[in-house]
């Protein structure tokens, strides 16, 4: 208890110093609509020849990176196509290019959607239509997508671009050698003299198709997040999460905030992990709960603590996973941290407490409104009283977490879909009038104010690090010819960190089972992380009385063959089909013996 209080002491002193550098900041950035842009380009003047970017055998200084981003942003500009405000979809993974081109496309004034380079066909479309994006840049590796809905852009005029020095595709330009063709130096400000704080800086899809918009001051709250971990100017910064996540792209903007380098990995990798580690003196690391759990699981090694890795920021990592972590690779300060991309709160557990992910005080109360409500699981909404009010969650129960939307904590919605940015908003929380935002998870908070995520709620689940909207799962699984109906929901595996998607579905009038078809049809159509591992064929789908398809009992049962009577299907990649899930299958699958 002495040592709570101590951390609670020392957190509140470093809070408080904290939160008035920031709003001095703030107040400063405001006045002078101040972006990351400015902020970047602030630190080339001070460090020019200091490293920003390391990535494969290359290093790229901070005036480098500001030659070629002003290289890029030239390319496009001189398209023509591009006017102020306007949205440039980027489709690649993890390079330096993705850096360059969102930097060069805020010094002209424009801003960038960042697409899942998983996603494909009709998902991949509608994705890039939603920003109302007139430009496309690719990465070449990803030039059979580009193809696949090249006939609709080029039918809606858009530009496509490859990231290449040649192309030959009709309708088709290649970006690399135009960038060798202009000038790298600096371009006028008058360009981007229209932004504000409340301009887009980028839109990031957080779940399938639904992309949160991110404004610049929004941009800047997300940035800070290093600083609050306590990264300094000194550290090295380990990226091998996606950019066109907000995990990964804020931790390249947090950097530049922090004026220090990261070193950039195209894809994470178990087995290059440490080794990058150590090859680019890497002191600070990213996670996300399936990221430790998969270096945890590798076989132990002499120079598992051989590194300079003194502090890791993410989330999701279970207890369990968190000891092994320490126990394994050393006392790494873990700063585990809980928030969502389009979300108004941010929690960060600062005090080392395992599992946890911030704590409850009267200073984190005052300054971010939020509370943790009780929630009906079955009828899928939060519990209210006589007044019609909601009620707080009692210590110890899992509830839903809402967050108050002001002036100070917005909540800018998603881009192209009205419907989805109100579900998001809740009415007449505690008093008539207010407002709040709806995290869609559960937490809870223990006698000791200590906050703990429990779960999620709704149409989302995550799995692979992804994302997963049920509802568009759903959209695809009916649109095979035996499906009749779908429910998609999320259930648990064993030793898994979130949860996998199954889906509950009817067939239609005289259709069988096609497995074989089902499978090609989600593989054509999903990516790999969204594609139901587990089927369920039902005569009917329970709903409720207002006819919203019942999923919690469907989740507490999951997928067990020895509890459901209902036909049961895992698909078998090996095999690629959907085969008859076996009690010997679910035991593999539990034990860990399949890997899914």
């Amino acid at each position: 208890a002495q040592l709570y209080i101590l951390y609670i002491l020392l957190y509140f002193l470093h809070f408080v110093l904290t939160q008035l550098r920031n709003r001095r900041s703030t107040m400063k950035y405001i006045k002078t609509n101040y972006t990351i842009l400015d902020k970047f380009l602030d630190a080339v003047k001070t460090h020019p020849d200091k490293p920003f970017i390391l990535f494969r055998e290359q290093t790229f200084t901070y005036q480098e990176a500001d030659a070629l981003s002003s290289r890029a942003a030239r390319v496009l500009l001189q398209s023509g196509q591009l006017r102020e405000g306007d949205t440039v979809a980027l489709m690649l993974a993890n390079e330096p290019m993705f850096v360059w081109l969102w930097l060069g496309l805020v010094k002209i004034g424009c801003s960038a959607a960042f697409l899942n380079y998983n996603i494909r066909s009709k998902s991949l479309l509608h994705c890039f239509h939603r920003t109302s994006a007139k430009t496309l840049v690719a990465a070449v590796e990803l030039q059979d997508a580009v193809e696949e809905v090249l006939p609709s852009l080029l039918e809606q005029q858009v530009r496509v671009y490859l990231l290449t020095d040649t192309c030959q595709i009709t309708g088709v330009e290649s970006f690399k050698d135009k960038m060798s063709r202009v000038s790298p130096e600096p371009l006028a400000k008058d360009l981007r003299s229209h932004l504000t704080l409340q301009s887009p800086a980028t839109y990031i899809y957080t779940s399938g198709t639904t992309a949160a918009m991110i404004t610049h001051g929004k941009l800047w709250a997300m940035s800070f997040l290093q600083h609050l971990s306590g990264v300094n100017s000194r550290d090295v910064f380990y990226v091998s999460l996606p950019l066109y996540h907000s995990t990964g792209f804020i931790s390249v903007t947090g950097a530049i905030e922090r004026g220090i380098t990261v070193a950039l990995r195209s894809k994470f990798s178990t087995s290059q992990f440490w080794e990058d580690c150590r090859k680019y003196n890497v002191t600070v690391i990213q996670y996300i709960g399936e990221t430790m759990r998969y270096l945890c699981n590798t076989p132990r090694k002499l120079d598992d603590r051989n590194h300079r890795v003194r502090l890791a920021i993410g989330n999701g990592i279970r207890a369990d996973v968190w000891r092994e972590f320490n126990n394994r690779f050393g006392n790494i300060d873990i700063k585990e941290f809980y928030g969502a991309t389009e979300g108004n709160l941010l929690l960060m557990n600062y005090f080392g407490k395992v599992g946890a992910v911030g704590r409850l005080g009267v200073l984190t109360k005052m300054l971010s409104s939020y509370a943790v409500i009780k929630y009906d699981l079955d009828k899928e909404e939060p519990l209210r009283d006589l007044s019609g009010f909601c009620i707080e969650a009692d210590k110890g129960e899992p509830g839903l977490l809402v967050s108050k939307i002001t002036a100070r904590t917005p909540f800018s919605g998603y881009a192209g879909d009205l419907q989805q940015s109100e579900k998001k908003k809740l009415h007449n929380v505690f008093e008539k009038g207010d407002m709040f935002f709806n995290t869609g998870d559960l937490l809870s908070i223990d006698a000791d104010n200590f906050i703990y995520f429990q779960d999620r709620v709704g149409d989302t689940f995550r799995w692979k690090g992804e994302n997963v909207a049920t509802t568009e799962v759903a959209d695809v699984i009916t649109l095979a010819d035996c499906i009749r109906e779908a429910n998609v929901y999320g259930v648990k595996v064993a030793g898994h960190e979130g949860r996998t998607g199954m889906a509950a579905v009817t067939l239609r009038d005289g259709n069988k089972f096609n497995s074989t078809a089902l499978y090609r049809h989600v593989e054509n159509l999903l990516p790999a992380y969204a594609r139901p591992r587990f089927v369920r064929i039902q005569n009917s789908l329970a709903t409720t009385g207002t006819y919203k398809l019942k999923k919690a009992e469907l989740v507490q049962e999951g997928f067990d063959p020895n509890l459901i009577s209902d036909p049961l299907y895992f698909l078998d990649e090996k095999k690629k089909n959907y085969v008859p899930l076996t009690v010997d299958i679910f035991n593999d699958v539990t034990s860990g013996q399949i890997k899914i």
